[in-house]
Formats: structure tokens, sequence, C-alpha cells
């Protein structure tokens, strides 16, 4: 977006508003139904360059404007079923598919470096040994055994509930926690990845790498998706801190963490989904194929979502942040 052309464009607009909102209550009825209008309008306006082409000056007084502009027209507002309609059908998608471009190559490369992980355990019964006694791998792999065993130990509705708790913990710890310059989300990461490698490396060597898989992906790819979007949104984060663009670094950070604590609460909801899966799906007596194909299923309308009502809000400026005018006014910095 040529930003001179656009600005030259609608600057009239921005100062008829400007004008009526000085004017207060002294307005005709077709000056206030012109406000609302013009502060529509120059509320897309805020949107467009805030994602096209951030300007800090222009953001500033654009930022000042549309928010003066919503206290005329709403009064004091409160939080309504339209804020959270708004949130999973536009703002939530929206920010995930931003991310997208760390998410992506974060789930590339944890994919692989747990096949690498688990092909170097399955080839090196020396490694093995070192993870546990024989007769606890035995344990582990056999028919049976612990892996197997491990989503039926417990009801369903209780095993569906811990498990959502855990990975919404952890995925909140990787978005809140990117700040810290990415390295508490690697870490995450990194366990997570490694506690999957650990289990397609002793199932494979125990000749039931099948096993495993059917009970793994049921839930698995969903849930590792979730996984993934948050450590790849904490790794955004973390880079704004290294590398803010052009904003400051405290508008940055704050647009960046606004972004990603409306996730968290998001990938709640998509990690409750796959809870559900895991503590229903996983080890009911559905046959492998069909308990997979509920795990494909469950991750394709995912993705659907992402990339076709995400894409969609993205593409209309929609940052998954707060509106503009619920955001504090900003001004410029000369850092």
């Amino acid at each position: 977006m040529d930003l001179d052309v656009f600005v030259t464009t609608h600057r009239t607009e921005w100062d008829r508003l400007d004008h009526l909102l000085h004017r207060g209550r002294n307005l005709t009825g077709a000056e206030a139904d012109e406000l609302v209008a013009l502060y529509q309008r120059t509320a897309t306006h805020l949107s467009l360059i805030r994602s096209s082409a951030p300007d800090p000056l222009l953001t500033a007084r654009l930022t000042q404007l549309v928010a003066r502009a919503r206290s005329t027209v709403t009064g004091t507002r409160r939080a309504s079923w339209r804020d959270a309609v708004r949130f999973l059908t536009a703002g939530f998608p929206a920010a995930v598919y931003r991310s997208r471009h760390w998410w992506i190559p974060t789930a590339v490369l944890s994919t692989l470096l747990a096949a690498v992980i688990g092909w170097w355990i399955g080839a090196h019964p020396d490694v093995q040994a070192a993870i546990a006694a024989p007769e606890d791998l035995r344990s582990l792999t056999r028919p049976g055994g612990e892996y197997e065993t491990y989503y039926s130990s417990h009801p369903a509705a209780s095993f569906a509930a811990q498990v959502w708790t855990n990975n919404a913990q952890a995925a909140a710890m990787c978005l809140v926690l990117g700040a810290f310059l990415c390295i508490p989300v690697i870490w995450i990461l990194f366990v997570n990845v490694l506690n999957l490698g650990v289990g397609i490396g002793l199932m494979s060597s125990a000749g039931r790498l099948d096993t495993f898989l059917g009970l793994v992906l049921p839930h698995g790819l969903l849930e590792l998706t979730a996984v993934f979007v948050a450590a790849g949104t904490g790794l955004r984060l973390g880079w704004t801190v290294i590398d803010p663009g052009p904003r400051t670094r405290r508008s940055a950070l704050a647009e960046q963490g606004r972004a990603a604590l409306g996730m968290a609460i998001g990938l709640a909801l998509v990690l409750f989904v796959s809870g559900v899966i895991e503590g229903f799906v996983t080890p009911s007596g559905l046959p492998t194929w069909a308990r997979i194909a509920i795990g494909i299923g469950a991750e394709l309308v995912f993705l659907a979502y992402v990339y076709v009502l995400g894409g969609r809000a993205a593409r209309t400026g929609d940052t998954g942040d707060l509106e503009a005018a619920e955001r504090s006014a900003e001004l410029p910095s000369a850092a």
C-alpha cells in the first residue's frame, strides 16, 4: 500500500471526523449519522495501516481519533456475546493465520527431530539401556503394557480433563514465556519432542510402532498442532523483543502480547477438543483406522478454520489484537 496516496485520499475524512468530535453534542441528526459512518471508515483505515504500512505518527493520530469517536458513539462498553463470536470467527483464527510463518517451520522441524530421536533410540540398544532397565522397557512396550494402558488407566472424563489442563498449561507457558528471548519456549518444545521421540524409538524397537501411532495419532495431530502454534507464537513474541521492526519495542510487544494472550484462550478450546478425543476416542474399541480418521478429520477442520476464516479476517486487517478503540492510545517514539 502506498501510504502517501492513502493519506492524501482519506485525510479529508479524518479531519471532518475530528471536527465533528470537537462539536460534541451540538450535532444535527445528519451530522450524527455522518460521525458514525466516518468512525467506522476510520477504524477500518487504522486496521489497514497497522497491518500493511505501520507508521508511528499516523497510527498514533488515528488510534486517538478512533478512540474518541468510539467513546462518543457508543459510550462505556461492556463485553458481550458479540465479542466472543468475533473472537472465535475472526480474531483467534486471524492471529493463528498471521503467525503461520513461525509455527509451520516449528512443526516441521519438531516432527523431523522427533523422528531422528526415535530412529536413534530404536537403532541403538545401548541408548535404550541407558533410558531404563530391560524389564522396565518390556513393561512399557509389550502388548497391554504401560504405553497402551496409559490411555485407559483412568475414567475417560477425568482423564480428558487432566490431559486438557496439562496441555493448556504447556501452551500458555509457551505463549507467555516467549518474551524471555525464546529460551523457555525452546526448552518446553524440546521436552515434548523428546517424549514423542522416545516413544517412537522404544515401540519401534519392539516391533510395535504401528500400535504406538494408532494410539497417538487420533488425538496427537490436533494436540501437537496446538502446541506448535503456541510455541511458534511464543518464538515470534521473543523475536519481537530482539527486533520490534518499525514500531517502538513497547508498542510491538504490547500488540504481540495481547494477541498471544488471546491465542491462549483459543488454543485452550482447541486442546479441549483434543483432550476429549484422547479421553474417549483413543482408548475406545473403535478400529484403528476409524480412530485415526477421527484425528485426521479434527486436524483438517482446524486447518480449514485457520486458513478460511483466519485468512479472510487477516486480509481485512484483523491481527487478533483488541479492536482499535479498545487499545490505549500510543504516542510515537524517536527510539
